[in-house]
């Protein structure tokens, strides 16, 4: 638009036609208003009224409504607005979208991306914007509160045409924050596939160890059987049955005659390439479901409303994670998707090998650039050019810090009172202050039941302690820090003061290199990013 006043904006401006660029999406201000409107475009009145399938567009009972200003409409559009153009529907090529995203506390940031833009491409940006460490383990996570339910987006998946699939006034959302188990399946598999759910698939191959058979399963792009006992709900009612349910290559089926695999007594299911599974999150006190570990197939026509789901609920935690494990490899491996899963997995991998810093490329300054290692411990200095010198002199002037450190934290207690000292600790990220053990215990539940998961807090019944929560074989346990004092010094432990440490920092960083008295090593730390 010629002399007009360009929209303000904190992306880079679209190149022609007003389409993002490579799918990418970029960042609105206020984001709360509908996209601006061009001139010599046709207005589309949005309502509230269904959209009609586009395999069915003369379906509707709405007649077709002449355009009164055809001169308007570009040549490829037609000058009659049909009534499929009254509502949502799906969302078009090159047209940029708003897309609200939402934090863990609450926070809301607007984005403008395009169709294709992807999830992996919509965290990325979140990333840089939060400047948080970016790594593998940012999803982005589909929220239906209103039904209970959630459900991390793959990599590949289209953003807007998730959220095109929602009811107009649903109270769903995006929700951006940590899932250090998305790609747990492919690390960990013979854990998270129980050799006594995976029986079927032994029994051919009798001669493979356990793990060996998962892991051939995964890298030939293949899903493995998967069978056990479910409690499904009843349609209309809130009475729950248990059968023995098998996941094959052509669906889900449940046993009508205990664990029989005759053909006569298995009965269909559900169809998973046409459905989405999700995590029940108040499965007892929505849907009444007998334990706590209720998961949910909903199909991609069941837009709202409880009709339609199929509800189902395991016995524990385990059996849930290798259903939710197997339902997302059998649908990343249907035909029009192939091995996306693992590609997925690959790719991420790969941006790992990538250099550590945030964003393409880091902005160096010229003087940077003149930095070279020097060493002063003789008369004159002198510049070292042996790159292994270089690492040697490096790590001890960082060993010589760290006594340095370590005896400032260690003084007499009267030093100790310093605010500095005493609030060293709650700089770090994976340091959470006054969080109750129930949200704790949330908290590592939606980042992922991954080992090594953990988190320090505040004691809320020793108002000097704190508390390590950590997570191991899918429970979160949690291990007091007393703090002791011994000939005017104050240290931390957790064993009796056996092994002692000068500061909660030590004692994190020593349990990220040994296991000590835990049950693993602390490998992810929780963490909540502002939007």
């Amino acid at each position: 638009m010629e002399g007009g006043a360009q929209p303000s904006s904190l992306r880079d401006p679209p190149g022609p036609g007003g389409a993002e660029q490579d799918g990418v999406p970029g960042e609105r201000d206020g984001g709360e208003g509908p996209p601006e409107v061009k001139r010599s475009q046709p207005l589309f009145i949005h309502s509230s009224s269904r959209p009609v399938p586009q395999e069915e567009p003369r379906a509707s009972s709405l007649p077709a409504i002449p355009n009164p200003f055809p001169e308007l409409c570009s040549p490829s559009n037609s000058p009659i607005l049909s009534s499929p153009a009254l509502g949502q529907g799906p969302p078009r090529e090159g047209a940029s979208h708003v897309v609200k995203v939402f934090g863990e506390d609450g926070a809301c940031r607007s984005l403008e991306a395009s169709a294709a833009t992807t999830a992996r491409q919509l965290c990325e940006t979140l990333v840089r914007r939060t400047r948080a460490l970016q790594d593998q383990s940012w999803a982005l996570v589909e929220l239906h509160q209103h039904l209970a339910l959630e459900r991390c987006l793959e990599d590949h998946e289209a953003v807007v045409e998730v959220q095109s699939s929602w009811p107009p006034g649903a109270d769903s959302r995006f929700v951006f924050r940590k899932n250090f188990a998305k790609y747990e399946l492919f690390k960990s598999n013979a854990s998270l596939f129980p050799e006594v759910m995976v029986s079927s698939c032994l029994e051919a191959n009798k001669s493979m160890a356990h793990s060996e058979l998962i892991q051939n399963f995964l890298n030939s792009g293949s899903c493995p059987e998967v069978q056990g006992f479910l409690h499904l709900r009843e349609p209309g009612r809130k009475v729950w049955k248990r059968f023995h349910f098998s996941l094959r290559r052509s669906g889900l089926y449940y046993s009508t005659k205990g664990t029989s695999k005759d053909p006569r007594h298995l009965q269909y299911f559900a169809d998973l390439t046409e459905s989405n599974i999700y995590y029940v999150t108040q499965g007892k006190k929505l849907y009444g479901t007998p334990t706590e570990f209720g998961f949910c197939i909903k199909p991609h026509k069941v837009r709202s409303g409880v009709k339609g789901l199929k509800l189902l609920c395991s016995e524990d935690e385990q059996s849930r994670s290798c259903w939710m494990a197997a339902f997302r490899l059998f649908k990343a491996h249907c035909p029009q998707y192939g091995m996306q899963l693992y590609r997925n997995y690959q790719q991420a991998q790969a941006r790992l090998s990538q250099p550590s810093w945030i964003g393409p490329t880091p902005l160096r300054s010229v003087s940077d650039n003149a930095l070279v290692a020097m060493d002063f411990s003789g008369c004159t200095g002198r510049v070292i050019e042996n790159p292994s010198e270089v690492l040697t002199v490096a790590l001890e002037e960082a060993q010589a810090w760290r006594k340095k450190t370590t005896h400032r934290y260690s003084l007499p207690a009267a030093c100790q009172s310093s605010p500095l000292s005493a609030a060293i600790h709650r700089t770090q990220p994976w340091f959470h202050g006054r969080i109750s053990r129930e949200d704790t215990q949330q908290l590592i539940g939606r980042q992922g039941l991954v080992d090594g998961v953990f988190l320090v807090r505040e004691s809320q019944r020793n108002p000097k302690g704190f508390v390590l929560s950590l997570c191991h074989l899918q429970r979160v346990k949690h291990y007091l820090i007393l703090p002791s004092e011994e000939e005017g010094r104050l240290y931390f432990t957790m064993d009796d003061g056996q092994t002692r440490f000068a500061d909660l920092i030590q004692l994190v960083e020593f349990h990220q290199i040994n296991r000590g008295i835990l049950p693993c090593k602390l490998r992810h730390y929780c963490t909540c990013v502002a939007l």
